[in-house]
């Protein structure tokens, strides 16, 4: 999910180059106009090396004096000190995936997911320009990315309150960072893309999405937008997002050009003439997914299931998968989330509702990839927990698995991760139906089981089709010959600047990074990856 500034890498050539972190996260939005249901439709994933599990945070009072403590410490890249900052009164319902880990961000962090009102959050980086970069002040203070995902998901009933909710949190509290960050906040009728910079200047910018958009974030983007923006509709900002932009040179009110939320304000790579769609990290800039999707119209659950699982961007920095429909006037337990345990392009999309009360053990938080599970031992009170499968790894071992022989398993595993979620996708009708039937007739109690059996049961069954899958795998390249043991002795990447484990577009495992085509190379050649394996 983030993404720090970039890292000095001295190559085995004797060069020295600057090489950012991979570590990110995308977002897709496709406003209910481009969809066969009418639905938007939200999907996405959490890029980091923590451990990630699915959560249901029930509805909460609190009172009167409760608080939150929000912000970063002093391990963070930018330094800080938390804070306490008023609760309110009632939170809402929500469902989201987990983690433990993000540099001096404390856990448990949450990428986003969707609440009870239907408004369905994303977070995704963005980096500021390195002038703000400077600035930020030491300690600085305020929320951080997973606060206002967390805060909106508890908070706010529509996507522009909880825009509104940010830049007030913002206002009224600060903004803590490791660089700048964006979000992306929908609901049944629109999306809105946010804008965080750092700097400690209180900077924010919001553009609206429309019902006929597609957006990508990889990473998130503004780009033109008006001066005016409080007598719109379409935008929102802080009050100093134009002024403070003059006030550095960064846009001249006088020229030709007009006022350009990317070039004012985003992160420029020396060297590199990056707009602000073709900013990503891997194998395909926004502008190829937008498009990409675009081709889907009218854009379904499945088509936006293949776009998060796309290889070129699902690897094994991707901790989950996410996809989520947004209908008009939905019943808040009949709200849909499809979740993947680990990174998509080697996990089944399991569907959940909001009405679920609880998620099996196997899904749930495993000391696998914790913070703190190398240096410590097991608290008792997670013992049964801990003894429990962990989807997570399961399917970790799936996706190198599949690395052995990328041309060979690819297409294979695919098609029976495809084949699952469609069998979950015949049973949704009289699943949801029933449910439906159910709360019409003043049993909602009964529905929510209904759905939490299915859910349960379908989540059963992706561990089933997660050990078929590894004892197969395991199972036919042993016999085959096609074992290798480790090269080296250290299991561990070389940290920032190096390449995960990406088998599936064609990096070679077996050469140095410095010998991989540069990322700027894969940029250009996003249309010539499409004809690789992918379907």
């Amino acid at each position: 999910m983030k993404m720090a500034p970039p890292s000095i890498v001295t190559l085995a050539a004797g060069l020295t180059l600057l090489i950012p972190s991979t570590t990110a996260s995308y977002a897709f939005y496709v406003g209910r106009s481009l969809t066969a249901a009418n639905a938007t439709l939200v999907g996405g994933t959490g890029e980091e090396v923590s451990s990630h599990w699915l959560q249901i945070f029930p509805p909460a009072n609190h009172s009167a004096n409760a608080t939150l403590t929000v912000g970063v410490t002093e391990d963070a890249v930018l330094p800080g000190v938390r804070i306490e900052i008023p609760q309110v009164n009632h939170t809402f319902r929500y469902m989201s995936m987990e983690y433990s880990d993000f540099l001096g961000f404390p856990a448990p962090l949450t990428n986003g997911g969707v609440n009870e009102k239907g408004v369905a959050v994303r977070d995704v980086w963005a980096n500021s320009r390195q002038e703000l970069y400077d600035m930020t002040p030491n300690p600085q203070t305020g929320l951080q990315y997973s606060d206002l995902a967390r805060v909106v998901l508890e908070r706010a009933s529509t996507a522009r309150e909880g825009v509104q909710i940010i830049g007030d949190m913002i206002a009224k509290y600060g903004y803590a960072d490791y660089g700048g960050n964006s979000h992306l906040i929908a609901d049944a009728n629109e999306g809105w893309v946010v804008w965080e910079f750092s700097g400690g200047k209180g900077l924010w910018a919001a553009e609206r999405l429309g019902t006929d958009v597609v957006r990508v974030l990889y990473p998130g983007y503004i780009e033109n937008f008006p001066v005016d923006f409080q007598d719109s509709e379409d935008y929102m900002g802080s009050s100093n997002i134009v002024n403070f932009a003059v006030e550095q040179g960064w846009w001249d009110p006088n020229g030709s050009e007009p006022f350009n939320i990317f070039n004012a304000y985003g992160y420029r790579v020396e060297g590199e003439n990056l707009t602000a769609r073709d900013g990503g990290n891997k194998y395909m800039s926004q502008a190829a997914l937008e498009e990409a999707t675009l081709a889907m119209v009218p854009v379904t659950e499945a088509d936006v299931r293949e776009r998060v699982r796309d290889p070129r961007i699902s690897d094994d920095e991707a901790g989950y998968g996410q996809v989520v429909s947004l209908f008009q006037d939905m019943d808040p337990d009949t709200i849909r989330i499809w979740n993947a345990p680990t990174g998509s392009v080697a996990a089944p999309f399991i569907p959940w509702w909001l009405g679920v009360e609880s998620v099996p053990p196997e899904y749930g938080e495993h000391r696998y990839l914790t913070t703190g599970a190398s240096a410590s031992f097991l608290n008792p009170d997670f013992q049964l927990q801990e003894a429990s499968q962990f989807a997570g790894r399961m399917f970790k071992r799936v996706l190198y698995y599949m690395c052995s022989n990328p041309n060979a398993f690819h297409p294979l595993v695919t098609q029976m991760l495809t084949s699952f979620e469609n069998q979950s996708t015949t049973d949704l009708e009289w699943v949801e139906k029933s449910a439906q039937t159910l709360i019409s007739s003043g049993q909602r109690e009964a529905a929510k089981s209904l759905l939490q059996f299915y859910s349960h049961t379908r989540a059963s069954k992706a561990l089933d089709l997660g050990r078929t899958l590894t004892d197969a795998l395991d199972g036919y390249i042993k016999l085959s010959g096609q074992w290798k043991g480790p090269v080296g002795t250290e299991i561990n990447d070389a940290g920032e600047g190096a390449e995960t484990v990406n088998c599936l577009v064609g990096f070679d495992p077996d050469q140095p990074a410095w010998k991989q085509p540069s990322n700027a190379t894969r940029r250009r050649k996003d249309a010539a990856h499409s004809s690789l394996i992918l379907p």
